[in-house]
């Protein structure tokens, strides 16, 4: 959990040099293995600056994914008019193409079925989304069909980055389209 106030740009200058130091510390070695001497030491702060910030490196990396969360909410919603059953959107094709990079730590915080921290905060944003747009268009079955979609993109993400799914990116981008197609269609 963090701990600042999101208005003052000090400390959001702070959180970017931590979040940018994890990131370049999980490119090099395990989230495991990154110690927060290592990461204050690149990010440039004091050990006490950055618990100031975070509670410790957990909450820290999740912040510092909150990115391909955003990313997965507005690629799953970047389309207009009536989707196309069979092929993603191309902003769903790039959120997966894009994963390669950080996929060891999205691995460290998104267990196999979409769970872990990444995934709750995931689930808990494309279900908000979701529900959101089907209320607006009057659907009576937003709350189920919301839950639905949050889950199953969160596990079959999550089933992928772990190698329980074998597919290319665009492939599982293609698969989980459809899925969440069929979720929306099938009430």
């Amino acid at each position: 959990m963090t701990r600042h106030a999101p208005e003052d740009p000090r400390a959001a200058r702070t959180r970017a040099r931590l979040r940018a130091a994890l990131l370049q510390e999980c490119a090099e070695r395990p989230l495991t293995e990154v110690g927060v001497a290592a990461l204050v030491r690149r990010a440039g702060v004091g050990r006490a600056t950055f618990y100031v910030h975070y509670d410790g490196l957990e909450a820290l990396a999740v912040d510092a994914c909150a990115d391909v969360v955003r990313e997965a909410v507005q690629a799953l919603h970047a389309w207009r008019g009536r989707p196309d059953p069979v092929h993603a959107p191309p902003a769903l094709l790039e959120f997966f193409a894009g994963l390669a990079p950080h996929a060891s730590l999205y691995r460290a915080l998104l267990t196999p079925g979409g769970g872990g921290p990444l995934g709750q905060v995931l689930h808990r944003d494309l279900r908000a989304r979701s529900l959101a747009e089907r209320e607006r268009a009057g659907a009576a079955d937003a709350p189920l069909v919301a839950s639905a979609v949050a889950a199953t993109f969160a596990g079959v993400l999550a089933d992928w980055l772990h190698g329980l799914l074998t597919a290319s990116s665009d492939e599982i981008a293609h698969h989980v389209w459809q899925l969440l197609v069929a979720l929306h269609r099938s009430r």
